[in-house]
């Protein structure tokens, strides 16, 4: 059979969920991460539809269940604490029938990455036969492509050929770079939105509210924190921004100094924060952008998650959209026979015009989490305050919850 071989670049989300699906198919795939181990912490965020609907035939949900959190309530405050808008969330359990839940992205990632990996040699997938092989500590640096495959080359490992190559490796994804360069970089691809976000978790923190999404802002500016388990505490933070900043991802003092500058003095409880921030060693930081591209394939080439499609992180269901295509994409090999050419399309023209209307939509959303006027701010929290009003608030977060994809059958 062809196509028996695929190397998946990136072991976050979408490469992962891709990879288990495969395997059940009978494809032998490779994972290869930059980073010399799975990534762990990251944002919280909340989980519904077409994600849900993938870790429910993976049969993850009760892991997910076990590790996520039940939000009770979003809160919005003002500079001394006091409560001006929000509402519960019992509309987000009627709107999906009590399938969604709240979680860091590392513990779904993490829970996803154990179904197919072998840690320390002892193997962890109990349901496979064999762990899927993943590199980690190693990036693609050439791809060469011809009728019957693709020769490999590596940063650290010996080069070598695969039948397909999989671009699972986020927003700024060096696969994409290499296959469709076409005379441009990687940043061709990459709509920014007008923002910046960061996220990190600390111990220790000294305020807590549990299960509360607890926020704060000002014109262009947010924070928000959540109460974790074992006294951890969650902190995500929205930065309004007219042009791209000139930023390296690699420097972590920069990015602090940037988030200082930005932050410090604004009320609440900011300058506590950006002192824990200090202290942390899970900070992210990146530019709000989509990756908008008019083909998701080039070749034996192919593009899954963020890396063809983000709607971009303060959106959400950036990470169900990566497992709801990844899904797809093996379902398409599947039932294509494998042939490359007939399953990339299927996939494209089965996936892309859901994704089409979800990016278009997802770039009003800034506005909404880190309104730029006072007025703009003032209008959000109205809205929010609509929401807490019985029927009106559910037909309002139902209808933001809508996602309208159905899964094909496995």
């Amino acid at each position: 059979m062809p196509n028996r071989t695929v190397l998946i670049s990136g072991a976050g989300i979408a490469g992962p969920t891709l990879a288990w699906w495969l395997r059940r198919d009978g494809i032998t795939p490779t994972l290869v991460e930059a980073a010399p181990a799975p990534r762990t912490g990251g944002y919280i965020m909340d989980f519904w539809g077409v994600g849900y609907d993938v870790a429910e035939r993976m049969d993850l949900v009760p892991t997910l269940r076990r590790v996520g959190y039940h939000l009770e309530e979003v809160r919005i405050v003002d500079a001394r604490g006091h409560r001006v808008a929000g509402f519960r969330t019992n509309a987000f359990d009627a709107a999906t029938g009590g399938r969604y839940l709240s979680i860091l992205r590392g513990d779904l990632a993490a829970a996803i990455f154990e179904r197919i990996a072998r840690r320390g040699g002892e193997l962890v997938a109990a349901r496979d036969s064999e762990a899927v092989e993943t590199i980690f500590d190693d990036s693609i640096t050439r791809l060469e492509q011809d009728d019957d495959g693709v020769d490999v080359t590596f940063e650290h490992a010996p080069p070598r050929r695969f039948d397909l190559v999989v671009g699972a490796d986020g927003l700024h994804s060096n696969t994409r770079r290499l296959a469709f360069r076409a005379g441009t970089g990687a940043e061709h691809h990459e709509k920014f939105l007008g923002y910046y976000t960061a996220a990190f978790s600390t111990s220790h923190y000294p305020h807590r509210d549990e299960g509360v999404y607890v926020s704060y802002a000002v014109p262009g500016r947010q924070v928000a924190r959540y109460a974790l388990r074992d006294d951890r505490a969650a902190f995500f933070l929205i930065l309004a921004a007219e042009q791209p900043l000139a930023i390296d991802h690699r420097d972590a003092a920069q990015q602090r100094r940037i988030l200082h500058d930005s932050f410090a003095g604004i009320g609440w409880e900011m300058d506590e924060i950006l002192r824990a921030m200090d202290s942390a060693d899970d900070l992210y930081f990146d530019s709000v952008a989509q990756a908008r591209l008019p083909h998701w394939s080039r070749g034996r080439v192919v593009l899954i998650g963020d890396a063809a499609y983000c709607p971009s992180l303060i959106a959400g269901q950036g990470s169900a959209f990566a497992m709801a295509g990844a899904y797809v994409l093996a379902h398409e090999l599947a039932v294509a026979g494998r042939d490359h050419r007939v399953a990339f399309e299927a996939y494209e023209r089965r996936f892309k015009p859901f994704i089409d209307a979800k990016q278009q939509a997802a770039e009003k959303f800034g506005g909404w989490f880190a309104p730029r006027t006072p007025l703009k701010l003032a209008l959000r929290n109205l809205a929010t305050r609509a929401m807490a009003v019985p029927l009106l608030g559910e037909w309002m977060i139902g209808r933001s919850l809508a996602d309208r994809f159905e899964l094909p059958n496995a």
